[in-house]
């Protein structure tokens, strides 16, 4: 994940944790990739990169600060350093700044753009401010249809706050509303200062040590409570299973039927261990974690080492293992570790029942929301491992499975609809 920009953002959104992350950074700073940095990134990236397809993923702040032209850049150095790889490109952005430009760029180059948008004006105004205070809704609206004008493969990353999981179906609605079919929906917790944030004069708190019993619990009011989160995916799952499995895609819920068919959830936060997913900044400095940029989590910087020195350093590598090696005797005993295996490390500041450290914030709305989809995840699997769409289980397969499993009866087989006739004179036909 590359920050070009730095923490810098042409809005002051009141949940932001990475806003105040200038004052890890000298006074000053210009907060812009050089275009030595950027050429050292691409070139070092490319020759880490083992594989036929390369992706780059440009976050920030807000990255459209940087300007189209450093982008273009960007391009042409991935086309010179790629050896003829297919290179894909994500971005992140708030979309204030989006235009034709931006449109005609993102779709000629077939950049993926995430598009920051927490709902209906209200909601997203609530918190999405720019520097005067006011929301940015019209103009990330605005946004959304300049995608939809040029092409452009978009999802939306929506903020999940205390006030959500009342709020889950309008959200739903909303954005499906608006034609998007790719949705991604990330909880707020941020937790007032510690002793370790203010002795770097940061506001809010730095991740836990996962084996310390010292971590503050004391949250900030926009931050979703504990069952909060579980409440608000359960009610948005809820509307998306009655008609729109196959139609729109909610990352988290296609991790979770990832697990219940049996495999590792390729989604950081919920996989067994992390440590790859990085993140860099606009200097070079590369650091454990997004949510880890805080100088004990310094790894190196690209200009000085190569990726591979740094992400595979032993203080990187325990980092991610840390992430199982610390899991909870309380965590190991449940029955959904194979679909959290502990969330992400940041969220792991709360103690268990029998006071061992370690515990996720959000576990009880996980243990609210896994059981709650449990049912439908399991005729799902058992779809997708017959060989049919997991959009069956809306039921509309559901009147004639001979037909939707197809070559899985054979011809001359007794139809599996019960009518007691073969296949190939029943729904075979």
């Amino acid at each position: 994940m590359t920050k070009p920009i730095g923490p810098l953002c042409n809005l002051d959104c009141t949940y932001c944790f990475y806003l105040e992350k200038e004052k890890l950074f000298p006074e000053n700073e210009p907060y812009r990739m050089s275009d030595a940095v950027l050429e050292t990134y691409i070139r070092k990236y490319c020759q880490s990169q083992h594989t036929p397809e390369i992706t780059f993923a440009w976050q920030g702040g807000e990255p459209t600060l940087m300007g189209l032209d450093f982008f273009r850049k960007a391009v042409a150095l991935q086309r010179r350093y790629a050896g003829g790889r297919r290179v894909h490109n994500s971005f992140q952005t708030n979309g204030v700044n989006l235009d034709d430009d931006w449109g005609r760029f993102f779709a000629r180059e077939g950049f993926l753009v995430g598009l920051s948008l927490d709902g209906p004006e209200k909601i997203h105004n609530r918190y999405r401010v720019d520097k005067g205070g006011k929301g940015s809704f019209e103009k990330v609206l605005g946004a959304l249809e300049l995608l939809k004008k040029w092409r452009v493969e978009f999802n939306t990353l929506t903020c999940v706050t205390r006030q959500s999981p009342d709020e889950a179906v309008e959200i739903y609605r909303f954005l499906k509303s608006r034609d998007v079919q790719f949705m991604q929906f990330i909880p707020i917790v941020e937790r007032e200062g510690d002793r370790a944030a203010h002795e770097i004069g940061l506001h809010l708190a730095v991740p836990p040590d996962l084996k310390s019993n010292e971590n503050t619990d004391r949250m900030m009011p926009w931050s979703v409570s504990q069952e909060g989160f579980g409440l608000f995916l359960s009610r948005v799952f809820d509307e998306w299973i009655k008609a729109d499995v196959g139609k729109i895609f909610v990352n988290i819920f296609d991790v979770a039927l990832s697990a219940w068919c049996g495999l590792e959830p390729n989604l950081c936060t919920f996989a067994r261990t992390c440590g790859t997913a990085v993140a860099m900044e606009h200097d070079g400095g590369l650091y454990s974690c997004d949510h880890y940029v805080y100088p004990s989590h310094f790894l190196g910087n690209v200009t000085e080492l190569t990726l591979e020195e740094m992400i595979y350093s032993n203080g990187q590598v325990k980092f991610g293992q840390d992430k199982w090696d610390a899991l909870p005797k309380y965590c190991r005993e449940c029955d959904f570790l194979f679909a959290c295996n502990g969330e992400c490390p940041k969220h792991r500041f709360l103690n268990t029942p029998d006071g061992e450290p370690g515990l996720n914030y959000l576990c009880a709305g996980y243990k609210t929301f896994f059981k709650h989809i449990d049912p439908k995840m399991r005729e799902m699997a058992e779809l997708v491992k017959a060989g049919r769409p997991a959009a069956d289980v809306m039921g509309k397969a559901s009147k004639n499975p001979a037909a939707a499993v197809g070559g899985k009866t054979g011809r001359n087989e007794t139809c599996p609809c019960g009518s007691g006739k073969k296949f190939k004179k029943c729904c075979g036909k």
